[in-house]
């Protein structure tokens, strides 16, 4: 089996969908711009220097989804993806994404960005599956907390071999894998494909990547 991995931020979008979506709840005036824009940039630096707490994180960024009925959420979303997210897409990612489509046996985003907000990006490439961080819901209302492994750093691992078990097969048996990436955040993955490739790297991937031959490709 042939597996191609996008990661989503910064990589398939030209931005963070993640930090976009707290943007997009501070301009609608569904948060308090002052605590909450200060707590997602904050916790986005973080993330890019590679010393995210992502419990402390997804404790922030859940909370908003349990505060607020579902078909409230669902329309926020559908004007996020319209306004915020198809600007993100560049044809280069497009296209990309569209020739492993044609020809790779299984093509994934795999996301630390939760299910909620990605689901519709996914869709939006044609890409058919997504592994990224499950909000909890009861009910039909989502929790403010993580079910399962966040999909973040080596939980990316976990997350993957649990996708490809519930499809039969096991990671050291695929004929094949790629993953692009533009962060830091994701050497361990990028470790353990056999095609890493680095997309508009952050600098301490950037460096990893020339260090050990891999391709730096760019999107933009």
């Amino acid at each position: 089996m042939n597996l191609v991995l996008f990661d989503l931020d910064n990589t398939l979008l030209a931005g963070d969908s993640d930090y976009e979506w707290g943007q997009f709840l501070i301009a609608k005036g569904v948060v308090d711009r002052d605590h909450y824009e200060a707590k997602n940039r904050a916790f986005y630096e973080d993330y890019k220097a590679g010393r995210l707490d992502i419990h402390a994180f997804l404790a922030f960024a859940l909370r908003p989804l349990a505060t607020h009925p579902r078909t409230q959420l669902d329309a926020w979303r559908a004007e996020y993806v319209e306004t915020r997210i198809l600007p993100m897409i560049t044809p280069a990612a497009r296209d990309l994404a569209n020739k492993h489509l044609d020809e790779a046996d299984l093509v994934a985003v795999i996301t630390a960005t939760n299910r909620f907000v990605t689901e519709p990006i996914a869709r939006a490439f044609g890409i058919p599956h997504l592994i990224a961080t499950d909000p909890e819901e009861l009910d039909g209302r989502f929790t403010g907390e993580v079910a399962g492994t966040p999909c973040f750093r080596e939980g990316k691992i976990t997350r993957l071999e649990q996708f490809l078990e519930a499809r039969g097969t096991r990671f050291d048996c695929l004929t094949n894998s790629r993953f692009y990436s533009d962060s830091q955040n994701d050497l361990p993955l990028l470790q353990k494909v056999k095609h890493p490739v680095a997309v508009d790297p952050d600098p301490s991937l950037r460096a990893h990547a020339e260090a050990h031959g891999w391709p730096v490709i760019t999107l933009r």
